[in-house]
C-alpha cells in the first residue's frame, strides 16, 4: 500500500520530547553553528533529557570520532557520552563489513573517524590502492585532504574494488560560510571513474537503520534543519519529524517542499521539542487556518491574512502549498504571503 501524501504540519497535544521516547538530532543548523551552541538549544536539550527523553546525536559529518564529537558537545554545556553520537562513518562501516570478509582491507579516503568505525567492524583501513583493498571507501577529510588521496581512490575503483562514500552531501557549513562537502569529493572520483559508490548517510536507509540500532529507539523523532537529509532521511525511515528553522531552510524552501521533504512539524528552534503543536485545521473556501492566519492558494500565488504568530501562518502557508502541491511541488508565488511574516 503507497503511503499517504503529507498535505499539512501535523499538531501535538502533547509536548514533542513526551510524545517520542528519542530524539535523533542532527548537528550543525541544529544544536550548533560554527562550533558554539545556537541559541536556546542547550537549555531545550537539558529540559528534554530531565523529562525523560533519549537524546542522540546523528551526524553526515564522518571526519571526527564519536569521542570528539561528545567531547565537543560536552564543552558547549550538553552532557554527552560518544553512545549518544551516530555518524555516517559508522554506518558505511557496517555496511561494508556487511559485504566483505572479517578482517579485510580497506582503503580510506577520509579522516579518523572512518578509520575508527572501520576498526570497530574489524576491518583494517589501508591508504594505497596497492594494498590490495577489498572495498574503497570515501568520507570528509576536511580541507587539508591532499589531492592525491582521489587519485588513490581512483586507481582502485577503476580495477573494480566496490567502492563506498559515508555520505553525498555536496556542502558542508563552516565558520567563514559554505564549504564543499564529501559529495563534492565523490564527484572528482566518479568523473575519473565512471562508477557509482554504495551510499550509507542521511537520507538513506543505511544511516537510519544505524541510529535504531545503536539507540533501540522505539518512537524516534527525527529534528534537523535540513529537508533534503534530516527530513528525507526521516520519511525513508517512516518516522515523524520535526524541522527547526536555525540552520539552511528558509520559508520558501519549505512551501516548495515534494512530499519526501515535508516535515511532521514545523519550529523555530528546538524549544518546539519542549511544547506541543498547533493544529492546522480545514477552513472555508479551501482555505487553511493555524492560530489567528488564514492561508489559502490563488490561482498564481498562496495568499495569507490575519495576524498573530509567525510560526502559524508559516504551517497555515504549509499546507495550503502542499495541499496544492499534492505529490509534486508548489510552483505558486508565496512571496508577498512570507513577507507578512517576516520571513
Amino acid at each position: 500500500m503507497s503511503r499517504s501524501v503529507r498535505t499539512r504540519p501535523e499538531g501535538s497535544g502533547q509536548a514533542l520530547s513526551e510524545a517520542y521516547d528519542t530524539a535523533l538530532l542532527d548537528l550543525d543548523g541544529v544544536v550548533y553553528a560554527g562550533g558554539s551552541a545556537i541559541q536556546y538549544a542547550v537549555e531545550s536539550l537539558a529540559e528534554a533529557r530531565a523529562g525523560g527523553m533519549r537524546l542522540a546525536y546523528v551526524t553526515n559529518n564522518a571526519l571526527r570520532t564519536p569521542d570528539t564529537v561528545a567531547a565537543h558537545l560536552t564543552e558547549l554545556g550538553i552532557p554527552t557520552g560518544a553512545d549518544d553520537v551516530i555518524t555516517s562513518a559508522q554506518a558505511v562501516a557496517r555496511l561494508i563489513s556487511e559485504q566483505v570478509p572479517q578482517g579485510a582491507r580497506v582503503l580510506v579516503i577520509g579522516g579518523e573517524g572512518l578509520r575508527v568505525a572501520l576498526r570497530e567492524r574489524g576491518l583494517v583501513p589501508v591508504e594505497s590502492a596497492d594494498d590490495d583493498p577489498a572495498a574503497v571507501v570515501q568520507g570528509f577529510g576536511g580541507p587539508e585532504l591532499p589531492w592525491g588521496r582521489f587519485a588513490e581512490a581512483s586507481y582502485a575503483v577503476a580495477r573494480g574494488v566496490p567502492w563506498f562514500a559515508s555520505n553525498t552531501d555536496l556542502t558542508i557549513p563552516s565558520g567563514r560560510g559554505i564549504a564543499p562537502g564529501n559529495g563534492a569529493a565523490v564527484e572528482v572520483v566518479r568523473i575519473a571513474t565512471g562508477a557509482e559508490p554504495q551510499v550509507a548517510g542521511k537520507p538513506l536507509p543505511p544511516m537510519h537503520r544505524e541510529t535504531i540500532l545503536r539507540t533501540g529507539a522505539k518512537r524516534p523523532l527525527v529534528v534537523g534543519d535540513r529537508l533534503d537529509t534530516d527530513i528525507e532521511g526521516a520519511f525513508n525511515g517512516d518516522v515523524d519529524s520535526l524541522l527547526v528553522l536555525t540552520g539552511v531552510t528558509d520559508g520558501a524552501q519549505l512551501l516548495a517542499a515534494p512530499p519526501q521533504h515535508r516535515p511532521t512539524y514545523v519550529d523555530a528552534d528546538l524549544r518546539g521539542m519542549l511544547s506541543g503543536q498547533p493544529d492546522v485545521d480545514a477552513a472555508g473556501d479551501g482555505g487553511f487556518r493555524c492560530g489567528g492566519w488564514t492561508a489559502t492558494a490563488g490561482a498564481e500565488a498562496l495568499e495569507l491574512d490575519g495576524d498573530g504568530e509567525a510560526l502559524d501562518g508559516l504551517r497555515a502557508l504549509c499546507a495550503a502549498a502542499w495541499t496544492a502541491a499534492g505529490e509534486g511541488v508548489c510552483e505558486l508565488d508565496g512571496g508577498k504571503a512570507l513577507a507578512k511574516l517576516g520571513l
